[in-house]
């Protein structure tokens, strides 16, 4: 998750949601309720205008709304939040309207935030499995490094050859070395883009140096460097794949620990039966549970009082194997604290 906080007075105000993950849409779910005040570039039917009385068709068409919240949930197809209202502030004011809530879609909620809602906020952007994405565009002498925001790519540092104290002028390992000192403390993910062979001897250079996560990093090939490389890296796709290929990662690890505890008749629980025992015991330390069970009352309630009881929620996609593979444990399982007696 990521977040921006506008001006809070006394806990009221707004903050800017941008959901990365199906996670992210289970936090939302329980920090936008009946009451609020949501904002959105969500799509609205318009009527188009023609010379006849009755107009001939009815487009969508994105526009910004607030709409007063007065229902929240699940969508019943494909994993979404649904959050449904009134409009009060856009076209069509007083009209009922449903955004849907989908990860990579950005809302903004005004309302009286609680200290258990801010520090939900807080978590939530903590456990980000993406962290802040970073692009490193490169050519020979010259590079730049990016942070993504949301409102667009933020310049870190511009590294030339020989620009470094006591680098060696125009030398290629000077350069790298730079590199290497302005990328080893980035611990979320990062593309490397630019054109030619520059950026894949980097990579070879920074390997050979032990440079931290350049074994995770992404290249990719641009005709140029700087924010016109920033805009080609979005253009193709990049960044989606990257942001599903960390996640499936995730999922993987997670899925591989339950079975291996299963295997080894370990610290591990499945099905719902299994599962409500152990959270009613304290013992869960993660509860992994598939999409799919999302929209299901009594799942949701189990869930809840797993995250009272202090435990992570990890909600795994159905349509990779991992979340197959957990479908066919009954949808839901549990990473122990300790084992149970059974």
């Amino acid at each position: 998750m990521k977040a921006e906080y506008g001006e809070l007075k006394g806990g009221y105000g707004e903050i800017r949601l941008f959901p990365e993950s199906i996670d992210d849409l289970w936090h939302l779910r329980h920090l936008v309720g009946p009451g609020d005040l949501v904002f959105a570039t969500t799509f609205r039917s318009v009527e188009a205008a023609t010379d006849k009385i009755r107009p001939e068709k009815v487009e969508k068409r994105p526009v910004r709304l607030g709409v007063r919240v007065g229902r929240v949930e699940f969508s019943e197809h494909g994993v979404r939040l649904r959050i449904t209202g009134i409009i009060e502030h856009g076209v069509d004011a007083g009209a009922h309207h449903t955004i849907n809530v989908e990860t990579g879609f950005e809302i903004s909620v005004i309302r009286q935030w609680r200290p258990v809602d801010l520090e939900r906020v807080e978590r939530a952007v903590k456990a980000s499995v993406y962290g802040v994405i970073h692009i490193l565009t490169i050519e020979e002498g010259e590079a730049e490094l990016f942070r993504l925001r949301q409102y667009g790519p933020e310049s870190v540092v511009t590294v030339t050859a020989g620009s470094g104290k006591g680098a060696e002028t125009n030398s290629r390992t000077a350069f790298f070395d730079q590199l290497i000192a302005s990328v080893q403390n980035i611990s979320g993910p990062l593309i490397i883009a630019g054109p030619g062979f520059v950026k894949d001897d980097f990579v070879t250079w920074a390997k050979g140096r032990s440079c931290p996560g350049i074994d995770r990093a992404v290249v990719v090939e641009t005709r140029r460097i700087g924010r016109g490389a920033v805009q080609e890296v979005v253009g193709k796709g990049a960044l989606g794949k990257l942001m599903d290929d960390i996640q499936l990662s995730r999922e993987v690890k997670l899925m591989d620990e339950v079975l291996l505890r299963i295997a080894q008749d370990g610290a591990v629980a499945y099905g719902m039966k299994e599962v409500r025992e152990a959270i009613g015991y304290g013992a869960s330390e993660q509860v992994l549970v598939a999409d799919t069970l999302l929209r299901d009352a009594a799942v949701m309630r189990l869930i809840e009082d797993a995250e009272a009881m202090r435990a992570t929620i990890v909600v795994l996609s159905s349509a990779f194997e991992p979340g197959e593979r957990l479908v066919a444990l009954g949808g839901i399982a549990a990473l122990l604290r300790y084992k149970l007696a059974r």
